[in-house]
């Protein structure tokens, strides 16, 4: 056992990894940021990485292909994983489209005793049109892009979620707080 895994046993620091998938402009890292706070005010260790991010500085020269979104995947669950099992709540804002992907996700938390929760951000194509936050539906529209998540490129809903979350039914702290919620009662707060 490693001293910080050690340290973070003898202090009863609890980490976890929690995925946010959902379309393109769900609300994924609105939620993430809005639960980051409160966690922060709350005293703990929390870090969310965030999917944009992530391509640019750790996946910078991957495309969207099948394969290129795959490893995009399995290297943010890697940094997670590494994270939450030394203590720290890992927030995953990320689409993952690809139910297999998050599977082995999953798996490697398993395999490493690190407690892992997906959230499903369940906010309807059309909804997240018009929301539209990155401009990505409008360019699909105007044919300026192919391969949009949801639109003309495959997104596989989780079939059994830890939490699902309709954003358009509820304000981004409503949101966040049955995230929240879920920590709690799965003892990870």
């Amino acid at each position: 056992m490693t001293a910080a895994r050690r340290a973070v046993q003898e202090n009863h620091v609890t980490g976890a990894t929690v995925w946010l998938t959902g379309l393109p402009s769900a609300g994924k890292t609105t939620i993430a940021y809005e639960l980051a706070g409160r966690l922060r005010e709350e005293g703990r260790r929390v870090e969310v990485l965030d999917g944009d991010e992530i391509r640019e500085f750790l996946s910078a020269g991957l495309g969207f292909s099948r394969e290129d979104r795959h490893t995009n995947v399995q290297r943010i669950g890697f940094v997670a994983e590494l994270l939450a099992r030394n203590g720290v709540l890992a927030l995953v804002p990320v689409i993952a489209p690809f139910a297999d992907s998050r599977e082995a996700v999953r798996k490697r938390h398993q395999t490493n005793g690190t407690a892992y929760l997906e959230v499903h951000v369940a906010t309807p194509v059309e909804v997240c049109s018009v929301r539209d936050v990155k401009g990505l539906y409008a360019k699909q529209a105007a044919g300026e892009i192919s391969g949009l998540t949801g639109v003309d490129d495959p997104y596989e809903e989780p079939a059994s979620p830890d939490l699902r979350i309709e954003s358009q039914d509820q304000t981004v702290a409503e949101s966040a707080a049955a995230l929240h919620t879920l920590l709690t009662e799965r003892g990870v707060l």
